[in-house]
């Protein structure tokens, strides 16, 4: 075996010849960012990227048009293909679990599936990328600032919608009292290195919505009971996207419940390499389910779905839990995708004359496979246009807490999204995931672009209020 076969690392961005300026200095970063050790050498213990998975790929490359990261910096190892060869090169001992080009790897791959949706031999890339991650973050040693940190955001923010709201709540009283207003006028976000993340930052709805043990009877005949998943992020930021989900589903025939006991889905820990705490908030959305005899458990968000749908594998090698993944995953529909399969009432939507395009939330395109069902239910609205905008189902550069860790590609990810958004003359941008919304928000205000950016349950909450209002009138 030649030096090109026997050293990959060398071949896909490693230490060798082929590495090129931008490696190498995603790997410097890399370096900033994590405290390697020279410790672990592969894959250990539980969660580890089946070997029936990474066999699969052929390299055939049909994955690389499709990937944002290999679109934007054209390098093999920011590409499905490359990622794989190396996890396939840690998992046989010809590299090293913690090299700052594998760990960057990692971590610059939005996670967004569209390999997935393209692969002809079916590779289930997720399930390499995720344990992957969390092999990573097992074997590495933090700081005691950066672990604390790591254990707030992950733990206790996402741990506990308490703590989560009580946060939510103080960003509101800065975003409202002007704090933020002054931060940006006096230079003191420019100076604490903190414009973007401000620019990204949720504007916290004025009221929020909290899952209480509700139940709201279904409007018409009843076709289901469902429960509403309340979310994270789309509770406290989006509030009012929740508020018209749950009337756009009585509207539907269903009866809708949000028990108490229901919490954070686990994307973001899951995503961040953090399985184990993925599975514990897992466990209380199946318990929840259970005990609610609902028909299916509904998802406003694209991301939450993702994983919601996916419990089973996350459980797969826990016995006790497992068959309860998989019933659970089974019932699990992203409101689009159950909108669309029993049908609205379409009789009462009212008229919109606007012009939009749909972004479509990777974790909804992809993952999913969910494609229709929101264009269908966007062209059941009066008046409403759809304009397809080029590059619809790229990522915008959001993935989770990406815009954080991975800044400088999600801005260039963010831009090419937001110009391929203007570029279709809409009014409007109709997305169906929360993290999707903040980001085309961001990237359009970059652009100087007055186009709106809404969910698509408000839109048709909008159509129904204004069918309500001429019925009213006539």
């Amino acid at each position: 075996m030649g030096d090109f076969e026997s050293h990959p690392e060398a071949r896909y961005g490693g230490a060798g010849r082929m590495r090129d300026a931008t490696v190498m200095a995603h790997e410097e970063a890399a370096r900033a960012f994590v405290d390697f050790v020279p410790a672990a050498h592969g894959f250990s213990g539980a969660d580890i990227p089946p070997d029936d998975v990474y066999n699969r790929c052929v390299r055939c490359g049909l994955c690389l048009p499709t990937c944002p990261t290999y679109v934007e910096t054209l390098v093999e190892t920011s590409s499905p293909r490359g990622r794989i060869a190396l996890v396939k090169a840690v998992a046989e001992g010809h590299l090293d679990l913690l090299s700052p080009g594998f760990v960057h790897q990692m971590s610059e791959c939005l996670d967004c599936r569209a390999c997935e949706a393209v692969c002809p031999s079916g590779v289930e890339y997720g399930k390499l990328l995720e344990p992957a991650r969390t092999q990573i973050n097992r074997a590495t040693r933090r700081g005691p600032v950066k672990r604390g940190i790591r254990h707030v955001l992950l733990h206790v923010l996402f741990g506990n919608l308490a703590v989560l709201r009580f946060a939510s709540r103080i960003l509101w009283f800065v975003q409202r009292s002007g704090l933020e207003a002054f931060a940006r006028k006096s230079g003191l976000a420019r100076l604490f290195g903190m414009e973007a993340m401000i620019d990204l930052a949720p504007r916290m709805s004025d009221t929020f919505f909290v899952a209480r043990n509700q139940r709201w009877e279904a409007k018409g005949p009843k076709k289901a009971t469902v429960v509403l998943h309340s979310g994270c992020i789309m509770s406290t930021a989006f509030a009012e996207v929740d508020e018209a989900s749950v009337r756009v589903l009585q509207r539907a025939g269903c009866e809708v419940l949000t028990p108490s006991a229901q919490g954070c889905c686990g994307a973001i820990t899951v995503h961040a390499g953090d399985m184990d705490a993925g599975r514990e908030l897992a466990k209380r959305n199946i318990e929840a389910f259970e005990r609610s005899g609902a028909d299916y458990y509904v998802i406003n968000a694209a991301g939450c779905g993702s994983t919601l749908k996916e419990y089973g594998h996350l459980f797969h090698e826990d016995p006790a839990w497992h068959a309860r993944a998989v019933a659970f995953s089974a019932k699990v529909r992203d409101i689009t995708e159950l909108l669309d399969a029993i049908g609205i009432d379409e009789a009462g939507l009212g008229r919109i004359d606007t012009t939009v395009t749909y972004q479509e939330p990777c974790h909804l395109a992809h993952a999913q496979r969910i494609t229709q069902a929101p264009r269908n239910l966007l062209r059941k609205i009066p008046g409403l246009q759809l304009v397809e905008m080029n590059e619809s189902s790229l990522c915008c550069g959001s993935a989770g807490i990406y815009n954080l860790t991975q800044p400088e590609m999600s801005q260039r990810l963010m831009t090419r999204k937001a110009k391929n958004a203007t570029a279709t003359g809409a009014a409007c941008c109709v997305t169906a995931n929360p993290g999707c919304q903040l980001q085309m928000q961001a990237g359009l205000r970059r652009e100087g672009s007055a186009m709106t950016v809404r969910h698509i349950i408000e839109l048709l909450d909008e159509s129904y209020r204004v069918g309500d209002a001429n019925e009213g009138m006539a």
